[in-house]
């Protein structure tokens, strides 16, 4: 009984840490936006700013369209500067409307399902061991028989499609797990409107032009395929991200992966938080980090800002090795997008709301 008192005493003290001060600096933030609202006030339609429906498919359309320029024009800077800016972030998004959100830190089982899927990944297994974390999360998961046994099937025939496939499996998981957040985004919530699909549509069409080449002509004008500043090429990239390193389809996957992964920022860091959000307008910026800490708590702000800043400081002495080194440390979160995919398809939204979402 003393030791289970102060375990809890401990995690008390723990959850009881403030959040980093950053009052401040958001004020500032929130200054700067005001400001941009009065002076972009005439030219804004006053449904963009009530209508959430409209403003995330504006939202969500715009930026998908500028990141798929970007990509087509210099896709080593995106997927170098992408990882290294907004990486930590939207690890905290995964984690914060994964986990936190929809409760499951309040349910063993389900982390330690997806808990030892992670593990298994990290042991080696790959995208295998990401299946079957998704597998035993089925297995837990608070839905009808029927439903479980189609999910379980599903990601069977995955786990013997990958085990086949060997590394080709991981490589695709690689580019799939970007389509996961837009495949989570789309489930997140009901909707009145069928506005939602038009980013969606325009993710698609950019992934298909992309592989039918329409970056060539702009990665030839920008000279996009080589920035020897990052320490990172094509050629290092097409090794690492596509199934065939060289040839015209070894750079179109490196410019879909840079695509993709933007698209993947954009869902989590915008679209996401959007939709999640009880309240139908925007939160200013302290409202949204106070919204933040409540939900996953000041002690891990505080790593991601250490963390953040470790890697900036990481980045000054070796861009491309910061951002692999990055990306080794984060490999979690796409297995933890598997599982809470598959958990999220089987309890329906409903399960999976906030009690102000659902209300």
């Amino acid at each position: 009984m003393e030791g289970e008192g102060r375990f809890h005493k401990l995690v008390g003290s723990v959850a009881a840490i403030p959040a980093p001060p950053l009052d401040a600096p958001l004020a500032g933030l929130d200054h700067l936006r005001r400001l941009g609202l009065r002076l972009l006030g005439p030219f804004l339609s006053r449904s963009l700013l009530t209508d959430r429906e409209r403003r995330v498919a504006v939202l969500g359309s715009v930026l998908i369209v500028a990141a798929f320029f970007l990509a087509s024009s210099w896709p080593v800077v995106m997927l170098v500067l992408g990882p290294l800016v907004w990486g930590i972030p939207h690890v905290l998004a995964d984690v914060r409307y994964l986990v936190a959100r929809p409760g499951l830190h309040r349910r063993p089982l389900v982390l330690a399902a997806i808990g030892a899927g992670i593990l298994a990944a990290g042991l080696g297994f790959g995208v295998r061991g990401g299946l079957v974390g998704a597998a035993l999360a089925l297995c837990v998961a608070r839905t009808s028989w029927s439903r479980r046994l189609i999910g379980l099937s599903v990601v069977g025939a995955l786990f013997l499609l990958a085990r086949r496939a060997g590394w080709l499996a991981d490589l695709a998981f690689a580019h799939l797990h970007n389509l996961v957040a837009v495949v989570i985004w789309w489930a997140w919530r009901p909707r009145k409107t069928r506005l939602h699909l038009v980013p969606i549509a325009l993710f698609a069409a950019g992934t298909a032009a992309l592989l039918l080449g329409a970056a060539e002509p702009l990665l030839a004008w920008s000279g996009g395929a080589e920035a020897r500043w990052t320490g990172l090429g094509m050629r290092y990239l097409s090794w690492t991200l596509s199934p065939m390193p060289t040839g015209p389809f070894a750079a179109r996957f490196v410019v879909l992966y840079a695509f993709a992964q933007a698209t993947h920022y954009i869902v989590w860091l915008r679209l996401m938080p959007e939709d999640d959000r009880p309240s139908k307008t925007p939160r200013s910026y302290r409202q949204s980090f106070r919204a933040l800490t409540g939900d996953i708590g000041g002690w891990i702000l505080w790593l991601s800002a250490i963390g953040a800043v470790a890697l900036i400081v990481w980045a000054f002495f070796g861009p491309g090795a910061a951002r692999d080194g990055y990306l080794r440390l984060a490999f979690f979160h796409g297995h933890l997008e598997l599982a809470a995919g598959a958990l999220l398809w089987a309890e329906g939204r409903r399960a999976w709301s906030p009690p102000e979402a659902a209300a």
